[in-house]
């Protein structure tokens, strides 16, 4: 397969999945991601609080030792592979503590929960409304 049409179809994967579901479903997810987003970066602050830091991640170049191929032909055309050492890089993701200053991430969990209670109706009478437009047959 050509390197373009390959780096397309992994672009395009997040738009295949976010197809899938029924009608109902893609409707809740559509209108309470603010809500999701919100209540996932409250359990986060909650998180950092409890622990006393929070979690980082850096992309770390490493190089490692591997097998390498090489394919060449002798002066008759016949083809010969050989594998050799060789040092490829490769890409490692750490994570690391980060300090925190618990007053600023406490006022930053008391404005998210302010913001997902707020949130917590409107998200509700979305689902209702999606409930009602888009009916499933299975449900209780």
């Amino acid at each position: 397969m050509p390197r373009n049409s390959t780096l397309f179809l992994i672009a395009a994967l997040p738009l295949l999945v976010a197809a899938c579901g029924t009608p109902q479903e893609r409707c809740i997810s559509k209108h309470t991601r603010e809500y999701r987003d919100v209540s996932r970066l409250l359990t986060e602050v909650e998180g950092n609080l409890e622990r006393g830091y929070a979690w980082e991640e850096r992309q770390v170049i490493r190089d490692r030792l591997t097998q390498c191929r090489d394919v060449h032909r002798d002066k008759d055309g016949n083809v010969h592979v050989t594998y050799t050492p060789c040092w490829r890089d490769y890409v490692d993701t750490e994570r690391y503590r980060v300090p925190i200053d618990p007053a600023a991430e406490t006022r930053k969990r008391d404005g998210l929960a302010a913001r997902k209670a707020k949130l917590a109706d409107q998200a509700e009478a979305y689902v209702q409304a999606c409930k009602k437009a888009f009916p499933e047959k299975d449900e209780s």
